[in-house]
Parts: C-alpha cells; sequence; structure tokens
C-alpha cells in the first residue's frame, strides 16, 4: 500500500504492506559469540514456547503424552530436562511418522515429535529467529513474521504488472526429506557459535522416525512437523534467494514453493536449467523434472489460486475444498441447532477474512472466534494487524483524527 500525495493507493489494500529492510540488524539481535543455549533456556523464552505448544495442540509423538499431560510432567521433570541441556547430554526422543494424502495423489510424510521436544524445539526456533530473520530475502514469505501466502500472492500481482507474465515453475521434490545435513549446519553454523546449541540440533536431525514398531535412522532430511523445521529450511534456501538476488530475478518463494517471473519464454527455459544447476549442485536437493515448468502466469498455480491477467483467482481445486467445507458446515444432517451453524458459518469466513488481510493465523483464529464486543476485538492483534487505518479508508470509511486535524488547522 503506497501513499500518493494526501491519498492511499488501495490496489493492494486488502492487508498490510510485508517486509521491511531485510539488511537491517534489531538492537536486540544476538551478536555471534552470545551464550544463545542461555537464551533458549530462559524461564521467559520457555514459557513463551509452552504457550504456542499449547495453543496448536497437535497429537502426541511415540510417547504418547497429550498437550494436558504435560504441566504436570514438566513440574518435576523441567529441571533435570534443563539441565541436561546445558550439560549436552539431552536426547531428542524419535518422531512419529504420520502419512497425509496430498491433493495431487502422493503423500506426505510428517514427523511428530513429542510434546517436551515441540516445547524445545520452539524455544529454539524463537532464539534463533531474531538472528536469521532480519537477514532473509525480502521475497521470502514462509513461516516467517508478518508475512503471508498472501503478501506472497500479491508480490506476485506487483511483477505481473510489472510485464513479467512468464513463470518459471520449480518442484522440488520431497524437499524437507532430502535435506542434507552437513550442508544445512554449515548454514547454521554462519551466525551460530554456540556449540551445545549446534549440537542440538543434529540431535533433532538425527533423532530418528519411528514407524510402527520399526525406528528408522535419519542421515538425511528435516522431520515436516517440528516447529524449528520452518526456520532451517528458510536458513538452508536463503543461499538460493542471495543467488537469485544476484541474478536480478524477480521471484516469491513460499517455504519451497519457489516462482521466478520472466518476460520471456526463451528466458525462462535459461533461468529454469541455471537455477536447477544452482539447487542440485549447490544445496544438494532434488528437482522434480516432470513438475517443473516455464509456463505463462495465465496457466500456473501457486498456493492454490491461479491468476487472470494481474487477478487472482482461486484454484480448481482450492475451490472444491472451500465447497466442501461449507457444505460440511451446513449440512441438514449435522445434528445441531440453525443458529449453531450460522454461529460456526461466520466464525469461519471471518477467519479465512482476516487471513486474506495478513493477520497471522493464530491471532485470525482468536479473533474469528472470540464472543467479545466488537469495541474489545477493535483493540485486538487480529483487527489492529488486518483491519488499519488505511485499509478502513479504503472501504470508503472517514477518520475522526484526520477530521479533527482538518479542523484545527493542523492538516
Amino acid at each position: 500500500m503506497r501513499r500518493q500525495g494526501g491519498a492511499v493507493d488501495c490496489s493492494h489494500a486488502s492487508s498490510n504492506p510485508s517486509g521491511g529492510d531485510a539488511s537491517r540488524r534489531d538492537a536486540t539481535q544476538p551478536a555471534l559469540h552470545d551464550d544463545l543455549m542461555e537464551r533458549v533456556l530462559a524461564s521467559e523464552n520457555m514459557r513463551r514456547a509452552w504457550k504456542r505448544v499449547k495453543a496448536n495442540r497437535g497429537a502426541p509423538g511415540v510417547d504418547g503424552m497429550h498437550i494436558e499431560d504435560f504441566p504436570e510432567f514438566a513440574r518435576s521433570n523441567l529441571p533435570v530436562i534443563r539441565q541436561a541441556l546445558r550439560d549436552g547430554t539431552y536426547r531428542p526422543q524419535p518422531v512419529r511418522r504420520v502419512t497425509l494424502p496430498k491433493p495431487d495423489g502422493g503423500e506426505r510424510l510428517l514427523g511428530i515429535p513429542t510434546v517436551t521436544d515441540r516445547v524445545i524445539q520452539q524455544a529454539m526456533a524463537q532464539a534463533l529467529g531474531p538472528i536469521f530473520d532480519p537477514g532473509f530475502s525480502d521475497s521470502s514469505f514462509g513461516f516467517r513474521p508478518g508475512r503471508s501466502a498472501h503478501g506472497a500472492l500479491r508480490r506476485i500481482q506487483t511483477h505481473i504488472t510489472d510485464g513479467y507474465r512468464i513463470a518459471v515453475d520449480l518442484d522440488l521434490a520431497k524437499f524437507f526429506d532430502t535435506v542434507q545435513h552437513d550442508i544445512l549446519m554449515a548454514r547454521v553454523g554462519r551466525k551460530v557459535r554456540d556449540k551445545r546449541l549446534l549440537a542440538l540440533i543434529g540431535e533433532y536431525l538425527r533423532a530418528g522416525v519411528r514407524v510402527g514398531d520399526t525406528l528408522e535412522a535419519t542421515v538425511i532430511g528435516t522431520p515436516q512437523g517440528g516447529p524449528l523445521s520452518p526456520l532451517l529450511a528458510n536458513i538452508l534456501l536463503d543461499d538460493l534467494d542471495k543467488e537469485l538476488e544476484a541474478r536480478g530475478h524477480r521471484f516469491v518463494r513460499y517455504a519451497d514453493d519457489l516462482l521466478i517471473l520472466v518476460r520471456s519464454h526463451r528466458a525462462g527455459e535459461r533461468v529454469m536449467a541455471s537455477v536447477s544447476r544452482f539447487l542440485t549442485g549447490t544445496l544438494k536437493l532434488v528437482v522434480n523434472p516432470h513438475k517443473s515448468r516455464v509456463v505463462r502466469t495465465n496457466d500456473c498455480q501457486f498456493l492454490g489460486f491461479t491468476f487472470r491477467g494481474t487477478k487472482l483467482r482461486w484454484s480448481e481445486r482450492a475451490y472444491q475444498d472451500f465447497r466442501h467445507r461449507l457444505r460440511k458446515l451446513t449440512g441438514r444432517s449435522w445434528g445441531v441447532s440453525m443458529d449453531h451453524r450460522l454461529k460456526t458459518l461466520t466464525e469461519y469466513v471471518r477467519i479465512r477474512h482476516l487471513l486474506a488481510l495478513g493477520t497471522p493465523k493464530r491471532a485470525a483464529i482468536w479473533t474469528g472466534m472470540s464472543s467479545k464486543s466488537y469495541w474489545h476485538l477493535s483493540r485486538s492483534l487480529g483487527t489492529q494487524t488486518g483491519m488499519t487505518n488505511d485499509w478502513l479508508q479504503c472501504q470508503g470509511l472517514i477518520s475522526i483524527r484526520d477530521q479533527w486535524m482538518k479542523a484545527h488547522g493542523y492538516a
């Protein structure tokens, strides 16, 4: 969103602008020599980690412990676990393998850590995030504070408007399962000097996967499903982002989903070949040649959406998923009152709208399902990050503050 003179440019007013100067270093950002393990284990950081894990719920890991059981477990065991982490003797438990069907007919392999390991990983992510995130690319949108899939889509719209209407759609085959540990750890080690923390990250990477009664070693890959995995993925793929920036490419990346925008099909073919060589040669990742392609932006899908010129359209699959969800919420076979159905449907639509405005997922869910008054919710994070003053102005509403300042000669 941009201001032109005294007016607001509403062409992208559906949410906040994401990003900022990625090169700026926050004053609170830890230096390389800081004792990061102590930051991880700080009481306030651990409390925040537990609150986040508790809010996200999730299934139990290999030990069978549920979220509700953790507080009692922590009261008697957390001091021992903390000391083991300080001493470098803590050993994470294997993750539990869960297989989810993918829309294209394949399978997505998830690794569910124990609740204890989820709390520790979340605490690690909270300590490492402020170190790495400020240096990430402005074209990276996945699993970063203040950024969203909708921000990624709006960036693509901007590139299309600028004349970049050919998309290089590169598909990384089973990305999380093919990450090379040594390559990843070398990149983590560029900014982390705490040997205990580096060793602990390595322990999590090698913790293994429990499949039924069988324990499988994990000599490669980072299990998708833990709080630390998204940050590790961004750390590894930041090298790709920097390479694309150095070449002057227009691109958008959301986790392992990548779209590069160019002006011609011939340029797209060259870019796909050279970037594929970088991915396989430097990062040792696997590019799926059957799903990677160079097409017009009108013929590609990204994060569940297609493009018609600069307009966004749901992909057919996303549209059918939405219809299925609405039918489930309004189905006559659901043995609840009409008032309850309408309340649930309103919450669902409200949450989706807040997400579209760029509100963080957790805040959108809390605001969308809250029964508090509109006045109370107007001061909530979900409302303030989505329905900004500029957005309200674009809806045709008048700012009382602006009118007061104009009336008193301040404008």
